[in-house]
């Protein structure tokens, strides 16, 4: 079994990287230097030359404010590279994995979203996503489209670092009370991700899944959590106080979903793997910062 990861470069890629190092599948990594996916005439002619059997697309603009002003990429990388790449699976009979997001969502729920709640992104980001998931499911291929959300790790730009960044410069950091999610490890979901693979046959059906980590929070208790841990392993002398403030006092371009929890059960279920606790995520991530700079994070 051939298995191409596109964006591999980015968080979730590195930590596919990391998690099929424990594994023995033969996988092929493609950052934006093997292929541009803005470069639509190249898709075609690199994934016939690799000639996989699953498609693992970890790739997106991701960049939430940026994409309201740079629309046309957005919807470029997000939805019509999407529907090509679907469409190429579709002809040669390859099984595509998508991640998508729950900014598809409206984010007003009182109660957790299940994968067939009504659409309603309120964002350009969350509308170019959702498109990219209806290209997927009108192009006939065989697809697990995984929505995940509040990615975290020792990689890129994430929440987690900005806190532990922030912690050495700053006596008191405010943070939004208001909004609710499921942090995620990355690498946690790079192993959910691994872990269909032994489920994906010609009997197995397309559809799509939530998978995060649990249980559920605010950003303002994900940040309290950030710094114990950090106080707890030592690599900080004091935690910096925490002004728990409402989103209307942090504002940004887009307003920010108040509820962004995902039903994950309909992927526990299928795939017999359980989203884990995000706080052993943290430790993970924590034990890796070296206490004054990011220089032992990539």
């Amino acid at each position: 079994m051939k298995i191409l990861v596109l964006g591999s470069n980015g968080q979730l890629g590195s930590c596919l990287q990391d998690q099929f190092a424990y594994t023995k599948y033969d996988v092929i990594y493609a950052s934006r230097n093997e292929l541009d996916l803005s470069k639509l005439h190249d898709i075609k002619k690199y994934i016939s030359k690799i000639n996989p059997d699953i498609i693992i697309n970890a790739s997106a603009y991701s960049d939430v404010d940026s994409a309201e002003k740079n629309t046309e990429e957005a919807y470029l990388i997000n939805d019509i590279a999407v529907k090509n790449i679907a469409n190429i699976c579709s002809e040669k009979d390859i099984w595509m994995i998508h991640v998508s997001t729950d900014y598809v969502f409206d984010g007003i729920s009182n109660r957790p979203y299940k994968v067939n709640d009504k659409t309603s992104p309120r964002s350009v980001y969350g509308q170019s996503k959702l498109n990219g998931e209806i290209s997927i499911a009108n192009s006939s291929c065989k697809f697990l489209i995984i929505r995940t959300a509040w990615l975290f790790s020792e990689y890129g730009k994430n929440f987690v670092k900005t806190m532990l960044r922030l912690s050495s410069t700053h006596r008191e950091i405010s943070v939004v009370g208001d909004q609710i999610g499921s942090p995620t490890y990355t690498q946690d979901f790079a192993r959910a991700i691994i872990a269909t693979l032994k489920y994906l046959s010609e009997e197995t059906k397309s559809g799509i899944y939530h998978y995060t980590g649990n249980p559920e929070c605010t950003w303002a208790e994900f940040a309290q959590h950030i710094f114990n841990e950090a106080k707890q392993q030592n690599k900080i002398i004091k935690s910096p106080k925490i002004k728990i403030i409402d989103s209307s006092e942090y504002p940004t371009p887009v307003k920010r979903p108040l509820y962004s929890v995902l039903d994950t059960s309909l992927f526990e279920s299928s795939f017999n793997y359980k989203g884990h606790n995000w706080s052993d995520g943290i430790k993970e991530v924590i034990n890796l910062w070296n206490g004054k700079d990011f220089d032992s994070f990539s």
